[in-house]
């Protein structure tokens, strides 16, 4: 029942497979899958890279012995080979790259950088070239933050755009693997910038590298301390969420979840709420479904219900579930986050569309004596701005009726046009493409 709710094989696809291995561990910590297709999804993944030793270890692992296929050992004796030569080759430019009174001699011009590299040192393209090989396959070899220092010195030599922006992938890719999420955010926001700003020979084009930023930033989003606020930021600008919406529907389970855990960012809900109404039949997550049983259908029982689905889809995602000690006990902070702020939003609504409500019926189902009831109702009235008056004689409270401005409900009937509208677009130049390629 718990596989039920995985993303991994949606969102795999949209990852560099180095990234896919952290996600294939948590789902191993948790048992979601037989441990042998899991070992099995490693050593496929591994064949793709140069962690050859790895591959090896896990196959032995997978299989109990200590023989290995002789595949294995000849791609061994490939990969150490490969690195030998790319080392060589690179020699010229790393033994300058280290060399700090060398370094200086740079500028930020980078057609002076290559005039003096070649009049002084002999080197040229091919030398800066090699190093791009070089750092590329120290990633592969899984040495991460090699290949990040290489990768940021390729890119302040390079005048080839594409390669540059190639480099600034794997660049995010490695801070993300080495879990620097400073400075992996750093990257991710020149990588938007550029994505944003480059023109592509198809707006398809675009559209794929806005999914795959997209899917690469949940790492930075879930582990940054400042992440819950920077997800919707960008989540939820118009040409991403159309993209979302296009292309990624399941990438709506983390926009709602940091809505619903990041309480100043409630004004930007209801536009939101629109978002999951439209898309209800395309797509189904416990925890887009929740927003719609509360807001959409007003199902509080229903509301309730989801809550035990969203809590399991949770537990068991890589980016929602992470998981900390405190002591001798393991807890996952989104998690009951998320419930905390899941009970008040079934709550506020409740008292939103009713106007007399009887707090012991509230205290039951908040499981709370009468008096500690009271309480929390005092405050959810505060913290709300609920217009509403509290008799404590009567034991009720009593909330006022507020009616939205016509020009409000204008504007919100509207907003959504052009979200819709591009959609359409978009489905149609994909059509289109298609049928071009047919």
């Amino acid at each position: 029942m718990a596989a039920k709710y995985d993303l991994t094989q949606r969102i795999a696809p949209q990852l560099d497979r180095h990234l896919v291995f952290p996600l294939l561990e948590f789902l191993q910590e948790r048992g979601l899958y037989p441990e042998e297709d899991i070992l099995k999804a490693k050593i496929e993944l591994l064949n793709h890279t140069n962690m050859v030793d790895y591959a090896m270890d896990i196959h032995k692992s997978l299989y109990r012995s200590e023989d290995v296929p002789q595949e294995m050992v000849g791609r061994r004796a490939e990969v150490v080979g490969g690195l030998k030569s790319s080392e060589e080759a690179a020699a010229p430019i790393v033994t300058f790259l280290q060399n700090p009174n060398a370094v200086q001699e740079l500028r930020a011009d980078k057609q002076h950088n290559l005039q003096m590299l070649n009049d002084r040192y002999q080197i040229g393209p091919k030398q800066i070239e090699a190093l791009y090989k070089y750092a590329k396959f120290q990633f592969e070899c899984g040495n991460y933050s090699g290949a990040a220092d290489y990768l940021c010195q390729y890119r302040a030599l390079c005048t080839d755009t594409e390669k540059s922006l190639s480099a600034l992938w794997g660049k995010l890719a490695a801070e993300i693997l080495m879990q620097n999420w400073d400075v992996a955010l750093e990257e991710l926001n020149r990588l938007k910038e550029i994505i944003d700003s480059k023109s592509f020979s198809s707006p398809l084009n675009q559209v794929q590298s806005r999914i795959w930023l997209l899917h690469w930033s949940l790492f930075i989003f879930f582990n940054h301390d400042n992440g819950r606020t920077l997800i919707i930021d960008l989540f939820n600008q118009d040409k991403y969420l159309n993209a979302i919406q296009t292309n990624a529907p399941h990438l709506l389970r983390y926009l709602a979840t940091a809505f619903i855990v990041n309480k100043r960012r409630r004004p930007q809900l209801k536009d939101f709420i629109k978002v999951i109404q439209q898309e209800q039949y395309s797509y189904e997550d416990p925890i887009t479904e929740f927003l719609a049983c509360l807001y959409v259908n007003y199902d509080f029982d229903g509301a309730q219900r989801k809550m035990k689905e969203c809590e399991e889809a949770i537990l068991n995602d890589p980016f929602l579930g992470k998981r900390v000690e405190e002591g001798n006990f393991t807890t996952v902070p989104l998690r009951d986050e998320f419930l905390e702020n899941a009970r008040l939003f079934i709550f506020e609504t409740y008292c939103r569309i009713h106007q007399r409500i009887d707090m012991g019926v509230l205290a039951e189902k908040l499981n709370l004596n009468y008096e500690e009831a009271e309480r929390w109702i005092v405050n959810l009235v505060k913290t709300s701005k609920l217009d509403a008056k509290i008799n404590s004689k009567t034991g009720t409270i009593t909330m006022e009726p507020n009616f939205p401005n016509v020009y409000e409900q204008l504007i919100d009937q509207t907003k959504a046009l052009s979200g819709r509208t591009y959609k359409l677009v978009s489905q149609l130049l994909e059509h289109a493409q298609s049928q071009t390629a047919r």
